[in-house]
C-alpha cells in the first residue's frame, strides 16, 4: 500500500482515492490542510487533474489562484522549486473545498487552465505579473495591475521594497516621467515566522 493511500485512510480523504488511482505518480501528495484537503500535483498533469476534479468530483468553481515565492521560507534549499501555484476550488453541490498545489522552479512553464475554468484567466495574469510565473497557452498573458513600462515582478522576495524607479509629474514637460529610485531599504522590524520561539 502506498504512503499516499495510508495517509488518505488515516485522514478520511478516501473521496480523493479516485484521483490517485487515475493519475498515479502525478499526484505527489494528498493531505488534510488547516481548512480543507490539499493535493500536490505534478505540473505536467495540472490541466488533466483540473478537468477530472471539475467533471468527476464536482469542483465546478475556482475561487482563487495565487502564487507563492518560497525562496525565504524556513527550510528552503537552493535548487528546490521556488514557486507554488495554489488553486482554491469549491464544490457548491457537495459543499466542500479543495486546495491544489503545483511546485515550479524558476522559468518553468505551467499549462493554463482557462479551458477548465474561464475565470482563471485574470488570476493567471496576476500570478504572471506579480511572480513571473508563465502560463503556457494562456490566451492573453500580459500585465494587469502595473504600468505598461513596469519591469520586474513586485511580489518576489528579492524585489526591492521601494521599487527600482519612481514616477512623478514634471510641470515643465507637462507629462509623467520616470527616474531611478534612490531610497534605500530600511528594515525596522526583524522578520519572524509562526512557531519560532520569540524569547
Amino acid at each position: 500500500m502506498s504512503d499516499i493511500k495510508q495517509d488518505m485512510e488515516q485522514t478520511g480523504l478516501l473521496e480523493l482515492a479516485g484521483l490517485q488511482a487515475c493519475f498515479g505518480d502525478a499526484v505527489q501528495s494528498i493531505s488534510e490542510g488547516i481548512d480543507c484537503p490539499v493535493v500536490v500535483v505534478d505540473r505536467k498533469a495540472i490541466v488533466d487533474v483540473c478537468h477530472y476534479l471539475k467533471d468527476k468530483q464536482g469542483y465546478e468553481m475556482l475561487i482563487d489562484l495565487c502564487g507563492v515565492d518560497m525562496s525565504e521560507y524556513p527550510g528552503f534549499v537552493e535548487g528546490d522549486a521556488r514557486f507554488e501555484v495554489v488553486y482554491n476550488l469549491l464544490s457548491i453541490q457537495h459543499n466542500k473545498r479543495l486546495r491544489v498545489k503545483v511546485l515550479l522552479a524558476e522559468r518553468e512553464l505551467l499549462f493554463s487552465t482557462v479551458e477548465v475554468w474561464p475565470t482563471v484567466n485574470w488570476f493567471e495574469r496576476e500570478a504572471f505579473e506579480m511572480y513571473g510565473i508563465i502560463f503556457n497557452h494562456h490566451p492573453d498573458l500580459r500585465r494587469l495591475l502595473t504600468d505598461y513600462g513596469f519591469e520586474g515582478h513586485p511580489m518576489l522576495k528579492d524585489f526591492p521594497v521601494t521599487g527600482r524607479t519612481e514616477m512623478f509629474f514634471d510641470e515643465e514637460q507637462w507629462r509623467c516621467v520616470y527616474r531611478p529610485n534612490k531610497v534605500e531599504n530600511r528594515v525596522l522590524i526583524e522578520r519572524t515566522w509562526p512557531g519560532v520561539d520569540r524569547g
